[in-house]
């Protein structure tokens, strides 16, 4: 396969070597280190380490990458690349060891055959794999190992069904998947990207996202390496404790281009405070996409209308849609354009028509993905698998060259999602699960089919949620538990569990749910959740046990439970205790 990343990386190495490939901005306080790293410098080191990766693996092998955000991640990346191996990246474990089982099922399914982390991460990556039972899997760290020089390397051999990486889904800890990227689908992505936000060699990226994410590694890090721009990275912690830190990156780097969900977008608009933004100049943004969780109207409007003095284009906001199993990008707003925002009829939109209202309209407002133009897309029932016509709601499916092929190490999975077939006989589809409609030749996601939640850009399974939950006390271990995401301001996440009265006897209630939101914030990753505290046998199941979390949201947004105790978000204490408070 001619034209692929490893090709482009190489010229870019001959024919503008001194340029940043890679800059991570690292905060010391409110000051910025800054570290590069050049398309020759990464060149050089990536045959190093792909030179060393060949002494230790076969081609097409699985290593997996535990980096925080930084160049080491780059180079380790860039260096299987080069080297022939499959790299498959998932978050480092941390201390208190609840990712690690995340990690280990990763690193079973993939079957990887070593660990590349840095030197700061190998005592805790080493034991973390060691507990999942895992010990003879080597664990070495890229920063401090000698790899020497490799002037005899020469590129692997890259075919378009060639892999180039497995990107696991945010979603199960049980059953992780690792969707299968080859080369004809990431180059195609890529490409993809580019033209419908105008990138091009002098994009500039600037990124707070994991690069384990599939928004951050292909969309912030792989893109602008392919195109021979640059690529400034910072750590998400960073982001969260500063959010003006992400936008400075672009008046201090002329950054052009970035992605993020919409919460990050709702975060810098209510925390820049007027003092910050009259130091920032965001006149070089020319795309900032907003996807990988539900987009909402009015964080576009907050955000367009507080960052204008600072020179921020009305139409930079680039509303989008994407998934791992599509590579990254499906729809976006193309460049040059303005987001595109519909009011449509909501009691219509319940039985699934979506019916435009005047603005003068009380429906909700619904923003566009963008245009249909380099996937084939269909909306179909998901029950019958019939294609519906325009403006009416079903899920999603998806079919083209830049779609990743499957599900690695599970065929049962990937025949279910990646080779549907629609009740018309069309085949060859990828079913996203997600609900949409298309109008006018614009895709709007409406919704998420099953029991998924969509957070920050994450999919998170309500089984895991519950069962860490039960685990954080012995007030609730043993009983059930049903989380469930609701609309507020923005979509938030309710977790109800069952509350034992002897564990819980002589507990101050007000600190136990207290204690659960913020164990869960931190374990999760998410914003703190509401928690309802309930009596045994107050979760509803089906005569088989299967948890009711369908009618459990519907109670609780009803006021039809009967709690204990609970303790909600701000947001959601308005919207659906309002009338009781009262």
């Amino acid at each position: 396969m001619r034209d692929n990343l490893v090709d482009r990386l190489l010229q870019h190495a001959r024919t503008v070597p001194e340029k940043d490939a890679t800059v991570f901005v690292r905060m010391r306080g409110a000051e910025q280190l800054a570290e590069r790293v050049s398309y020759a410098e990464l060149d050089r080191e990536a045959r190093a380490i792909a030179g060393w990766l060949r002494t230790h693996c076969e081609v097409g092998d699985r290593v997996l990458l535990l980096y925080p955000n930084g160049l080491d991640f780059v180079r380790a990346f860039v260096g299987c690349l080069y080297a022939g191996v499959i790299a498959v990246p998932a978050p480092v474990p941390d201390n208190n060891g609840r990712r690690g089982s995340r990690t280990a099922a990763i690193a079973t399914n993939a079957q990887v055959r070593l660990v590349l982390t840095d030197s700061g991460h190998l005592e805790s990556v080493t034991e973390a794999v060691q507990q999942s039972g895992l010990e003879d899997l080597p664990c070495v760290a890229t920063d401090a190992t000698e790899f020497g020089e490799n002037p005899d390397w020469t590129a692997p051999e890259i075919h378009d069904d060639t892999v180039a990486f497995l990107q696991y889904t945010s979603g199960s800890t049980s059953d992780p998947k690792g969707v299968i990227v080859p080369h004809r689908a990431l180059t195609a992505n890529l490409r993809y990207i580019a033209g419908a936000f105008g990138l091009d060699s002098e994009t500039a990226s600037c990124s707070w996202l994991p690069l384990y994410h599939d928004m951050g590694l292909i969309g912030m890090l792989l893109t602008p390496l392919l195109l021979g721009g640059t690529a400034v990275l910072m750590a998400p912690g960073d982001f969260l404790r500063r959010p003006h830190a992400w936008l400075r990156l672009f008046h201090d780097y002329r950054g052009t281009f970035t992605a993020a969900p919409n919460f990050a977008y709702d975060l810098c608009a209510q925390r820049v405070s007027e003092k910050q933004l009259a130091q920032l100049d965001l006149s070089t943004l020319q795309a900032a996409v907003n996807g990988a969780e539900p987009v909402i109207a009015a964080t576009v409007d907050r955000f367009n209308k507080h960052f204008a003095p600072a020179g921020l284009r009305p139409d930079a906001v680039k509303p989008s849609y994407g998934m791992a199993e599509a590579t990254l990008l499906v729809t976006g707003t193309p460049h040059g354009r303005d987001q595109l925002i519909t009011r449509i009829d909501g009691a219509e939109l319940e039985r699934n028509a979506f019916t435009r209202q005047p603005e003068t309209g009380d429906g909700p407002l619904m923003v566009s993905s963008g245009p249909v133009d380099r996937l084939e897309i269909r909306i179909v029932d998901p029950q019958t698998g019939v294609t519906q016509p325009d403006g009416r709601v079903g899920e999603v499916w998806l079919r083209g060259e830049s779609l990743a092929v499957g599900y690695w190490n599970n065929e049962a999975e990937t025949e279910r999602a990646f080779q549907a077939t629609t009740a018309e006989g069309e085949t060859g589809f990828l079913r996203t699960g997600d609900l949409g409609v298309l109008d006018d030749g614009e895709l709007y996601i409406t919704g998420r089919s099953k029991d998924v939640l969509i957070v920050h850009g994450r999919n998170l399974y309500p089984h895991d949620i519950e069962r860490e939950t039960s685990g954080l006390h012995p007030a609730l271990q043993g009983l059930q538990g049903s989380a469930c995401s609701v609309p507020a301001d923005q979509e938030e996440i309710v977790v109800m569990h069952e509350l034992s009265p002897v564990e819980s006897a002589g507990l101050d209630l007000d600190e136990l749910a207290r204690g659960i939101r913020e164990q869960l914030a931190e374990s999760l990753g998410i914003r703190l959740p509401s928690v309802v505290l309930l009596r045994p046998g107050h979760i509803r199941r089906t005569t088989s046990g299967k948890v009711q979390r369908a009618l459990m949201r519907e109670l609780f947004m009803t006021g039809g439970l009967k709690p204990v105790h609970e303790d909600l978000s701000p947001e959601v204490s308005r919207r659906y205790r309002a009338g009781a408070a009262a």
